[in-house]
């Protein structure tokens, strides 16, 4: 999963008064709660319902749609270290100050040359030359300013070899020369700081694992999009299905487990409400079987790299009409 590659940060300082729409998530388990579940899928807004024994609850929210939403613990925000305002940070850490939330910072490693973005092998070699160390420290500068409790994100998804990040499909022992190279900033200028491993949940993962003293917390990536199950799996996936492969590799490592970005989305109209609607009962039930998992963190924005088989931007954002 990647964000759309910026040369700047923008936080929408907006947010702060922007009102959520109905607020389902607010709702227990109960008949009633998943009547209007259902109804509000159908009217547009696929939010999860936050189940009080199950995991937390956090967001990306670029859109303010869960302003107002008192059950969310966690604001997720995503920066590039090249060329970002990071003056706009404290305002973010303000906004989540006032919703009692915690702060999870994402660090992704763009970078750019004469041809724009660098190649993955140009970016590896300046991270580890520490070219790159002076975009850290800034980044570490500001977030050690903070008052929100902070968690750490840097180099996400780096098993993945689908070309999506520059960071991404280097040789293990690189990657994990680069994190600690970027983690030995972070802890000695932000010590309080919690330091999350996220990984896509993939099975070559732990060639990427970084040692139990460099990782705090570790982060899967969990999507549903129902065409893309039909034509891999021949059949409908439920959370628990795509998160399994991931959370088992993970156990391995005896960290606290959260799924830092999670999203769905139904397009197959036979299916599309009953697979959004299982969807968004279920992504924050207490499963025995992922009594590890602490957080689920939800990515509220329409994808911005293309899914396999033609299946184009997957609109992950809970509400269907803009609102705000």
């Amino acid at each position: 999963m990647n964000r759309s590659i910026s040369k700047s940060l923008a936080i929408t300082l907006t947010l702060m008064s922007l009102a959520v729409p109905s607020g389902l998530a607010l709702y227990g388990s109960s008949a009633f709660a998943q009547e209007a579940l259902r109804a509000s899928i159908i009217a547009g807004d696929k939010r999860p319902i936050v189940h009080g024994d199950g995991p937390k609850f956090g967001v990306y929210d670029p859109h303010g749609d869960f302003s107002s939403q008192t059950n969310v613990s966690t604001e997720h925000l995503f920066l590039p270290w090249e060329d970002v305002d990071l003056t706009s940070i404290p305002a973010a850490d303000q906004y989540a100050l006032q919703r009692g939330r915690k702060l999870l910072v994402t660090i992704e490693p763009w970078s750019w040359g004469d041809d724009w973005k660098l190649l993955p092998g140009q970016l590896r070699d300046g991270i580890l030359a520490g070219k790159y160390d002076a975009n850290m420290s800034a980044i570490a500068d500001v977030l050690a300013t903070l008052k929100s409790p902070l968690i750490v994100r840097w180099g996400q998804e780096m098993e993945d070899q689908s070309g999506r990040f520059s960071w991404a499909g280097w040789a293990p022992e690189d990657y994990i020369a680069a994190y600690k190279r970027m983690n030995d900033i972070v802890r000695a200028k932000v010590p309080g700081a919690q330091i999350m491993w996220s990984p896509k949940g993939l099975p070559n993962m732990n060639e990427y694992y970084p040692g139990d003293d460099q990782v705090d917390l570790v982060g899967l990536s969990v999507f549903g999009l129902d065409e893309y199950d039909m034509i891999v799996d021949k059949k409908l996936r439920k959370f628990a299905e795509v998160l399994e492969p991931g959370y088992k590799l993970a156990l391995t490592h005896n960290k606290p487990i959260w799924v830092a970005e999670l999203g769905y989305e139904g397009r197959i109209d036979v299916s599309k409400i009953d697979y959004m609607e299982e969807w968004a009962k279920t992504v924050t039930l207490n499963y025995p079987q992922f009594s590890e998992l602490k957080e689920v963190v939800y990515f509220n924005d329409k994808e911005v790299h293309p899914w396999p088989h033609d299946l184009g931007y997957p609109d992950w954002r809970v509400v269907r009409e803009a609102t705000n």
